[in-house]
């Protein structure tokens, strides 16, 4: 496997906080389904950790040598998706100044503004189309529809009601699920997180949509799951709307996220229901804090 790959750089970032907070790696297994890949992308990963003097991999031993550093990371601009890389842009588009309802959009000048082909933008607005933001029009034109306080307020009650139901059915799965292994590297990763949150809380936008994609997963539903890309969407880049208090308001979510975790792990509903309720109020309030001006 190229190291040049998204999937590859993704995933060696996801290990390297997951080594962050330990002394060891788990077994190969056992990073597969941490990181959500294939056993030969996991060997390609310790293979180049190794090289990089991270750890020691000797068959089954893979002992930690010395702590990753902000350089051992892939920058976020290498570990982008094209799928990503348009979902940025656009609404980079859609939250600049003098974006406002009715606004036109053209695909071939988005598109070549972006640097994608017109095909996977097309694809992308027609999935993005159906949550009511743009429109289409003829002749490859879009209509932006605007992203208003009361858009926020609906889909932040849609996300309270589908993650609770998700959360809920996420304590009532078995010992062996896979997803419980999943959450105690990403309760590592958190946790290493939290240490280097100076140098990484720019970040958190990424790991906070793999913490809620894994929570809304057990639900089993395919329309929970597949709304939650939205949802992602919106959350994610709210963090890029307003940068003032970046840092202290990503460690308050962190630290949210752990309470969340600790009481997953209890399987106790009623705990579960609070951490999840608390977190998530905090989140719509951040949220409507980080509306542009000009949303109302």
């Amino acid at each position: 496997m190229s190291k040049t790959s998204t999937v590859f750089k993704q995933a060696y970032n996801r290990c390297l906080a997951l080594l962050a907070a330990r002394d060891c790696l788990p077994s190969e297994p056992e990073l597969c389904l941490a990181l959500g890949v294939s056993r030969t992308t996991v060997r390609t990963i310790l293979a180049h950790m190794a090289e990089s003097g991270i750890i020691r991999w000797d068959k089954r031993s893979k002992v930690r040598l010395r702590e990753p550093g902000a350089g051992d990371f892939f920058p976020a601009g290498e570990t982008d998706s094209p799928a990503e890389i348009i979902e940025r842009s656009f609404m980079r588009l859609l939250l600049a100044q003098g974006v406002e309802p009715g606004t036109h959009i053209t695909e071939v000048e988005l598109a070549r503004e972006i640097g994608v082909g017109t095909g996977s933008l097309r694809e992308f607005l027609i999935r993005f189309s159906r949550f009511g933001l743009i429109e289409k029009r003829p002749n490859g034109r879009w209509m932006f529809k605007g992203f208003t306080r009361d858009f926020a307020l609906e889909l932040t009650e849609i996300r309270e009601m589908f993650e609770l139901r998700s959360a809920l059915a996420f304590v009532e799965l078995g010992e062996a699920s896979p997803a419980w292994v999943a959450l105690d590297a990403m309760e590592t990763e958190h946790v290493g997180f939290a240490d280097a949150i100076a140098l990484r809380y720019v970040d958190f936008s990424e790991l906070d949509e793999r913490f809620h994609r894994l929570i809304h997963n057990a639900s089993r539903n395919r329309f929970i799951v597949d709304f939650y890309d939205v949802i992602a969407m919106i959350f994610h880049y709210h963090y890029q709307w307003n940068k003032a208090d970046g840092r202290e308001r990503n460690a308050v979510a962190v630290n949210e996220h752990l309470a969340y975790i600790d009481a997953l792990k209890s399987r106790d509903r009623a705990r579960v229901t609070t951490a999840c309720q608390a977190h998530l109020k905090s989140a719509r309030a951040t949220l409507l804090r980080s509306l542009p001006r000009t949303v109302v």
